[in-house]
């Protein structure tokens, strides 16, 4: 018998939206302490950039559990999980232009031509803005096919996204390398 009912999923949602934004109150009381470290404008930019990328890789573990325990309510919390995936990329994506080059568009250019794996980034995010715009059910249903298609691209993002944080941290390529193992194995487990 399935542990998910629909009187439960609010509850489970709520959970998702504190467990989302906790992450966010601890950085935030990070900063306020001045406990990020040397340079702590990396420190945040890096703290977003991962919880996009967690929140992207909960988005891929989603269906597998949904399938493994019988849980098909569990899909309607994806599309909770993947905006706060835009949410945190998002944020990185400011914090970047704002605190790291101060949003200068020239040093922008600078930046994409000198570091080519802020191209990697720029298309994920793109990618992440397209299907949270698209989320919404009367979106999904005025789109019909193409809806799904779209939304296909998430695989893409899943992808990029591990390789742009690879490519931008200087030292350690463990985490990332260990970000990437995941992402293909959850891709190869929804190819089965």
């Amino acid at each position: 018998m399935p542990m998910l009912t629909y009187k439960r999923m609010p509850y489970l949602k709520a959970y998702i939206h504190i467990l989302s934004i906790m992450p966010l109150v601890y950085l935030g009381l990070a900063v306020d302490a001045d406990a990020l470290g040397g340079d702590p404008v990396q420190a945040v930019i890096h703290f977003l950039g991962k919880g996009a990328l967690n929140l992207l890789l909960l988005t891929l573990v989603i269906s597998p559990l949904a399938k493994r325990y019988k849980e098909g309510l569990l899909i309607s919390t994806r599309r909770l999980v993947g905006l706060y995936c835009f949410f945190y990329a998002t944020l990185h994506l400011l914090a970047f232009t704002w605190l790291d080059l101060g949003w200068d568009i020239n040093l922008l250019f600078q930046e994409l031509i000198k570091r080519p794996y802020i191209w990697l980034g720029m298309i994920a995010f793109i990618i992440l803005f397209l299907l949270a715009l698209t989320s919404p059910i009367w979106v999904r249903r005025k789109m019909k096919r193409n809806w799904q298609r779209l939304h296909n691209l998430i695989y893409l993002v899943a992808i990029l996204t591990p390789l742009h944080y690879y490519l931008s941290v200087k030292s350690g390529w463990i985490e990332p390398a260990l970000y990437t193992s995941l992402v293909v194995f959850l891709l190869i487990k929804r190819r089965r």
